[in-house]
């Protein structure tokens, strides 16, 4: 089979940044992990933003973000395009994009690349989800029917196989590093239209409505943060991680977020934050990048739970995604779990209530270049304790 020759070469963010401006003003979209200024953010890597062009030059047909980790004490790197890159995963030959990428990276001295498309494989609706919980013999999505499958999705998962590239899974030492399965809310009907606030709402399970009309009763207030507001939020962040036990990120990373990704474009990210009786009791991010906004971030007070801060900041900004036309407001990672006597369930149980549904991407994928080399990246990753996630 013949394909089009494209070759890949270092692009400016300028170059970048006004491809992904072109393809969110036609209805595409693209990871926010893709913006050139999610580069910045990452400042422990190297990054580059590369272009595809046709034999005739012109303007780029896709572009990616690539961030390099480097093995210590020898100059090879890890090439990982976190969510991307953002070419045509749809094309009938993959080779096309994907070939010239890798001639690219080895010259850049990659040892190995990781991407993760952007593509989904499977969906379920909340209905789906909520009766694998209470189906006793039902453990992860997997062992529930989709609600729909993705062709193109099958088709790319096949292609990489057959081209050699090696899905990663969080149980082997190269952890994934961004969450094969999201949980998003559709702003639109199927026939293309606006859902309404009222829509959305109608849509959540009566747990979620109820919690909304509490906290608006109890008197909280979101309001949107500036940087400024960014030590308050940390300091609710920090007690959160406490609580739940994970490691919080430092002030500074979300500092050079918000610098960086505002001046990117002026309304790339917000900070939400809910107060009641003066007191914060939640906060927030917001991502957007065209008609694809996140959820980014979140933290909540100990105290003051039954005044359901979570919940009105959550309406907050989904409110928001809708009023700026977005497409689908997207909550973030969950796992595959449906086991209700697993810790992680809790978090999929708080997602499905808003009456969305959960999304299965083909995760993230890696090419071995230098198999030795990659081998023992993998070893010391994993002595790490973490993945390359970006």
């Amino acid at each position: 089979m013949s394909f089009p020759v494209l070759t890949v070469r270092a692009i400016t963010p300028e170059q970048h940044l006004d491809f992904l401006r072109k393809l969110t003003a036609d209805g595409g979209s693209a990871s926010f992990l893709q913006t050139p200024a999610w580069g910045r953010v990452k400042s422990e890597w190297r990054r580059e933003s590369i272009g595809w062009f046709s034999p005739t030059g012109g303007e780029p047909q896709g572009v990616g973000l690539v961030l390099y980790r480097q093995l210590p004490r020898v100059k090879r790197f890890l090439a990982y395009l976190p969510e991307g890159p953002v070419v045509d995963w749809e094309c009938e030959d993959l080779r096309a994009w994907l070939n010239p990428m890798v001639r690219h990276l080895r010259k850049a001295g990659a040892f190995g690349v990781r991407m993760g498309p952007p593509v989904v494989t499977r969906r379920w609706d909340a209905a789906a989800v909520k009766q694998g919980v209470a189906e006793q013999a039902v453990r992860r999505l997997g062992d529930l029917p989709p609600t729909s499958r993705s062709q193109a999705g099958a088709r790319v998962v096949s292609q990489l196989q057959e081209l050699g590239w090696r899905p990663q899974t969080v149980e082997g030492g190269f952890a994934a590093g961004q969450p094969q399965y999201n949980f998003v809310i559709p702003l639109r009907a199927s026939d293309g239209t606006p859902r309404s606030e009222a829509e959305v709402l109608a849509g959540m399970n009566q747990q979620w409505r109820r919690n909304i009309k509490k906290a608006d009763k109890a008197g909280v207030e979101v309001t949107h943060g500036t940087p400024a507001d960014l030590g308050a939020f940390h300091a609710l962040y920090a007690q959160t991680a406490e609580r739940d036990h994970f490691t919080p990120r430092p002030l500074g990373y979300f500092e050079t977020m918000f610098s960086a990704l505002l001046a990117e474009e002026p309304d790339r990210i917000r900070l939400y934050l809910a107060h009641h009786e003066g007191e914060l009791v939640a906060a927030t991010t917001w991502v957007r990048v065209g008609g694809h906004t996140w959820y980014s971030y979140g933290a909540s007070s100990t105290e003051k739970r039954d005044v359901r801060g979570s919940n009105a900041v959550q309406w907050a900004m989904i409110r928001d995604a809708l009023a700026v036309g977005a497409d689908v407001y997207d909550l973030r990672g969950i796992t595959d779990t449906l086991d209700p006597e697993d810790s992680h369930v809790g978090l999929i149980q708080f997602k499905v209530g808003t009456g969305g549904e959960a999304v299965e991407y083909a995760g993230e994928w890696d090419l071995p270049l230098n198999p030795l080399v990659y081998k023992a990246f993998s070893v010391y990753m994993a002595r790490r304790s973490g993945g390359v996630g970006a």
